[in-house]
């Protein structure tokens, strides 16, 4: 690897904690709006309206449909200028994330660390956003420590590295993405080491298109940054409205020149579509698809998974279990091909109220009936191999409420593979909302 990657990588933890320290400085409220109205402001100011004339940002108006989970704020702490952040909280994935945001004026700064005290995988990010006119420009930093994915704590990967990306809002609905990412990829694992290096480099360019509202992070992670995605257990934290629907293609291009070491060609697509059914319930399902066109073949691999036998970041590799995926799945299937497809359906229980129980005020409840089918492996023959897709279901809740000021939403599923002897997997969302 060359010097100048050498130095920037060390650099990077540097960066992000002074980049984090920024962020928590307390700044004026005439400098500091609500963070979300206000980039929602600047992307639709910069989506070129034909109506608008003016480069300042204009107000956003309310959007419709948006989904209880998404309407509620709380910016009295903002108003007296402090940052209030975003806390997330996993479980039993034990997982900790806080987010912190500061817009002034077109620029937006982003700090985000997330912490899972179970594997000890920690991750911390720092980007810059721009508001031009017609365009929107991020350049973010990150370093990540991971341990999941081995058997033997003591084996890790780490990945740091930057990435520049660029969108074209052509309007509120449809937008294009181009991002360049450079990632240097430290692991002790001798398998994972491609042609026997510690130390490897991973540059790429993706591109893709999005069609539908501009909120929706999982589609966000396709097209742009997978590692910031803001994780989300059911569909209805995305904002899509009644009877709206979204569609979102990428492309990634990892070369094996200016420094790179790993070879691939990779397609991804996902389509969402929200029904709505009598008595305020509603349907979202999803499908979502991946391939390699190319995989190039690791000469020398050192062991038998036949991840270690092709020249792909470990992180590129497609999975079939998680929070966006199977939710059931107690198990991790991973591989270059996979479809999959999950539907929820939401029975409220009340909506726009105020119950006071445990010591809090309890404002949406909907109950949630899960389920997902999909395969996934390392040869295109498991799309017509029937007995590799598997299915899963379960049974869980989401709601909104209250504690002193504070605005939380709740989020639960108990659910399982189907047709085999995998345990209950009880998976738990806690997010905070301002």
């Amino acid at each position: 690897m060359s010097p100048r990657l050498i130095s920037i990588s060390r650099c990077l933890p540097f960066l992000l904690w002074v980049g984090m320290a920024w962020l928590c400085m307390p700044v004026s409220a005439q400098v500091l709006p609500v963070v979300e109205e206000a980039e929602s402001a600047a992307e639709q100011t910069a989506e070129g309206s034909a109506e608008s004339q003016s480069d300042e940002p204009a107000s956003a108006p309310p959007e419709e449909g948006r989904t209880e989970a998404m309407i509620a704020h709380d910016d009295s702490a903002e108003k007296q200028g402090f940052i209030v952040p975003d806390l997330d909280l996993f479980i039993p994935e034990g997982e900790f994330e806080l987010r912190l945001h500061r817009l002034i004026d077109r620029v937006s700064f982003e700090g985000q660390v997330n912490y899972n005290f179970v594997d000890g995988d920690i991750r911390a990010f720092l980007r810059y956003r721009y508001y031009a006119y017609k365009r929107t420009y991020r350049f973010a930093v990150f370093d990540t420590l991971e341990f999941r994915d081995f058997q033997n704590s003591d084996e890790f990967e780490r990945v740091r590295g930057g990435l520049f990306l660029i969108q074209w809002p052509h309007s509120y609905h449809h937008r294009t993405f181009l991002l360049f990412e450079v990632d240097n990829i430290t692991t002790n694992r001798e398998s994972s080491q491609t042609n026997g290096r510690v130390s490897n480099v991973n540059t790429f360019v993706r591109t893709g298109f999005q069609l539908g509202t501009p909120d929706d992070d999982r589609s966000n992670a396709i097209v742009g940054e997978d590692r910031g995605e803001i994780r989300r257990l059911f569909t209805p934290y995305r904002h899509i409205g009644p009877g709206d629907w979204g569609f979102t293609g990428a492309v990634t291009w990892g070369f094996d020149f200016l420094g790179g070491e790993f070879d691939y060609l990779r397609f991804e697509g996902e389509t969402l579509k929200r029904f709505e059914l009598p008595g305020s319930s509603f349907l979202f399902g999803r499908l979502h698809a991946g391939t390699f066109v190319r995989k190039a073949i690791n000469p020398a691999p050192s062991s038998q998974d036949p991840r270690d036998g092709l020249l792909i970041p470990r992180s590129e590799f497609f999975r079939l279990d998680g929070r966006d995926n199977l939710k059931g799945l107690d198990r991790r299937v991973r591989g270059t091909e996979e479809l999959h497809t999950t539907w929820e359906l939401l029975l409220p229980w009340f909506v726009n109220q105020e119950r006071e129980r445990l010591g809090a005020q309890w404002q949406t409840w909907y109950w949630v009936l899960y389920g997902g089918y999909g395969t996934a492996g390392f040869d295109r023959e498991v799309y017509s191999d029937l007995g590799s897709y598997v299915a899963d279901a379960g049974f869980g809740f989401q709601s909104s409420f209250k504690v002193k000021g504070y605005t939380l939403f709740l989020s639960a599923l108990l659910a399982r593979e189907l047709e085999s002897d995998a345990d209950l997997e009880f998976r738990v969302s806690l997010k905070s909302f301002h």
